[in-house]
């Protein structure tokens, strides 16, 4: 039995569709689990009463268990399960230790290590997915507006996120190791903003913004804190001279390149219409 949390999120829904797809017994966990819409065959369970009986692996999203994961983790292994894989962040290389987004994903990375299960850490770096904060703007004709127009990044699939967490659940090659994944190709949010319009069949505009003007729209979200918000603004400043690197370990570990953004952005063209 793998057990999937966030298994409607936008990796948990590709990898519970992989892991069905191959035959595998997937309980999947969600908040509202009868409108999960999930595979034929997937047992759905709610993420609140922390199902792992019977489980032996467990895909954790940290976004369940961001106030501690302590229960979780002590469950799984009181429970039997003897792999975890995480979806952890690139944000882990980070040293900043203002940087609460790395010091968490390091803190739960050895939270897990210290379990004494078989352990995979996925290290993807910025989402292709989180252009859906955009969605709203560009279906109403409003430009995206951000600072920073020369930042850089190598955004990822989700579907390419999942294939290598399926990987990971599935063969042993991949225990113990901290793999970084990227997609293909580094572009910025203006790149992003016209495929999404080539995508969608009309214009869309990328507006330039001052960081002052950008930490005050995102200090607006509820999510936000102001430390938080320094320590994006000020990644995204650092890569304008120094964009990411490419990395080879989706293709590597899945036998196939990573999907384009452009690919990303025709997938998703109805959210944006």
């Amino acid at each position: 039995m793998i057990v999937i949390t966030g298994a409607t999120g936008n990796v948990g829904r590709p990898l519970v569709e992989l892991l069905a797809s191959a035959g595998q017994k997937v309980r999947a966990l969600t908040r509202d689990p009868a409108s999960a819409r999930l595979p034929s065959g997937v047992e759905a369970a709610r993420t609140q009463d922390l199902p792992l009986d019977g489980a032996t692996s467990l895909f954790l999203n940290p976004a369940v268990v961001w106030g501690g994961a302590e229960e979780m983790i002590s469950k799984a292994t009181d429970g039997g399960v003897r792999r975890i894989v995480l979806l952890s962040s690139a944000a882990a290389l980070d040293d900043d230790p203002g940087n609460m987004l790395a010091t968490r994903h390091r803190d739960l990375e050895k939270a897990i290590e210290d379990a004494g299960v078989e352990w995979v850490f996925t290290r993807p770096g910025e989402f292709d997915a989180n252009a859906l904060g955009w969605a709203e703007k560009l279906r109403a004709g409003e430009p995206v507006r951000e600072p920073f127009p020369g930042s850089r990044s190598a955004p990822i699939h989700e579907k390419d996120i999942a294939a290598v967490a399926a990987r990971a659940l599935l063969d042993d090659d991949l225990v113990g190791t901290r793999p970084l994944l990227t997609g293909p190709e580094t572009i910025t949010h203006p790149d992003q903003v016209r495929m999404i319009g080539e995508a969608i069949g009309r214009p869309t505009r990328f507006e330039e913004i001052t960081p002052e003007e950008a930490r005050e729209e995102m200090l607006r979200l509820p999510y936000m804190r102001p430390g938080l918000v320094d320590v994006l603004l000020r990644l995204r400043a650092e890569a304008v001279d120094a964009p990411e690197e490419i990395s080879p370990e989706v293709e590597r570990i899945t036998g196939r390149p990573p999907r384009a953004f452009a690919e990303w952005a025709a997938d998703h063209a109805d959210d944006f219409r």
